[in-house]
């Protein structure tokens, strides 16, 4: 029997409608899912954006404060795309009206940020689901089975990487994600907390880590209104960049593999460079996100000389199936967000975890920590 979800989006960039896009497109992929989501409710405070994403998407009630999101008993779930800053009140608040949530990443400033609303969904017996989306492609799905299997030996180490430029621009506005206060930090949060989540995903847990970090533009102009993505700014005042353009990381891990982890907003002539090399005793496993359905592979018994084949993922890999019907057909970032709606769904459907939970983003963040505190002190913090 199919029942109705009544779900809210708290946010309304661009992550908000990925999310609002992603509920709608759920029943599609997954009919076989016990939920339908509703669009109860969306709230932003940037005037009038709430009430055009209610005309756009179909929610039934627009709102400026996310507050009354949670006092609203329609809403059962509820999606958190505002800023970093807001993450802690409003999954808090969320958790604690019954509510569950699906919550960006980082879950906010810091790894006690995090716990806190991590401990308030476990009090509160609902769900919590993160965005670390980037597990959910059907080709790193397929790295781990290959890795687990032992196809490529033992793991001896891995280098991760995540270099973007959405933040090169030197009139990039300086909005609240470059200050310590409400952005926490820059790079680590934005993308080496998927790098994190990828490693643990793939290798297992981190033991210690040394890291050094780089801010490489120090000032930008203030913005003179609302602003949503990475918008420019020219003319304003000049303010500081409080939080890293730059980090770069070596892991060891429990196992006794190595790592690198190497993260940048800034890197002139990279699009959404993210992705991973691992390398074992017999083989290894390459990933690139741009080209999402293709694994580099090598395997074998050569060692020296040992060619890498691309695989094209198909539907035997992840959710790959839920979208495509045979090999090589390509998938896209949009359905990442669609296939963690459906780990979001699926877990309140049946009262249990599925996909990246809370916990993960606990780990990320513990992580995240680490660096900013190994950056500062030039050493190896060790990770409980």
């Amino acid at each position: 029997m199919v029942r109705t979800l009544g779900v809210a989006v708290v946010g309304f960039g661009w992550m908000g409608r990925v999310h609002t896009q992603a509920y709608a497109r759920v029943p599609h992929h997954f009919p076989g899912l016990s939920l339908r989501p509703e669009l109860v409710a969306v709230a932003d405070e940037v005037p009038g954006r709430a009430e055009e994403a209610a005309a756009q998407y179909g929610f039934a009630a627009a709102h400026r404060d996310w507050r009354e999101v949670a006092a609203d008993p329609r809403v059962q779930a509820v999606s958190i795309a505002a800023p970093n800053f807001l993450h802690r009140e409003i999954g808090l608040a969320m958790a604690e009206a019954g509510k569950h949530i699906w919550i960006e990443k980082p879950v906010g400033l810091t790894a006690g940020d995090a716990r806190a609303v991590s401990d308030a969904v476990t009090k509160a017996g609902v769900q919590g689901t993160v965005g670390f989306n980037y597990r959910g492609a059907p080709a790193v799905a397929a790295a781990r089975e290959l890795i687990a299997s032992g196809e490529i030996g033992t793991v001896t180490h891995v280098r991760i990487r995540l270099f973007s430029d959405y933040a090169a621009h030197p009139e990039g506005a300086l909005t609240w994600r470059y200050e310590r206060e409400r952005g926490g930090s820059g790079v680590l949060g934005d993308l080496a907390s998927h790098g994190v989540d990828l490693a643990r995903f793939l290798l297992g847990e981190i033991e210690a880590l040394t890291a050094d970090t780089a801010i490489f533009l120090p000032r930008r102009a203030r913005p003179t209104g609302a602003t949503a993505g990475h918008t420019r700014a020219t003319g304003g005042e000049l303010g500081p960049v409080e939080n890293e353009d730059y980090v770069n990381c070596l892991l060891r891990f429990a196992s006794g593999a190595r790592g690198v982890l190497e993260a940048c907003r800034v890197s002139v002539g990279e699009q959404n460079n993210y992705g991973f090399e691992v390398h074992g005793t017999k083989g290894a496993v390459f990933w690139d996100f741009r080209r999402m359905g293709e694994l580099g592979v090598s395997r074998g018994t050569s060692y020296q000389d040992q060619p890498v084949s691309t695989v094209y993922v198909g539907p035997g890999d992840g959710e790959y199936a839920a979208f495509q019907p045979g090999s090589a057909n390509s998938m896209g970032y949009d359905d990442l967000k669609v296939i963690e709606a459906h780990h979001f769904l699926r877990s309140i459907a049946e009262n249990t975890p599925y996909g990246a939970t809370l916990a993960d983003a606990v780990h990320s963040a513990a992580a995240l920590d680490a660096m900013s505190r190994s950056a500062e002190q030039g050493t190896w913090v060790p990770l409980a």
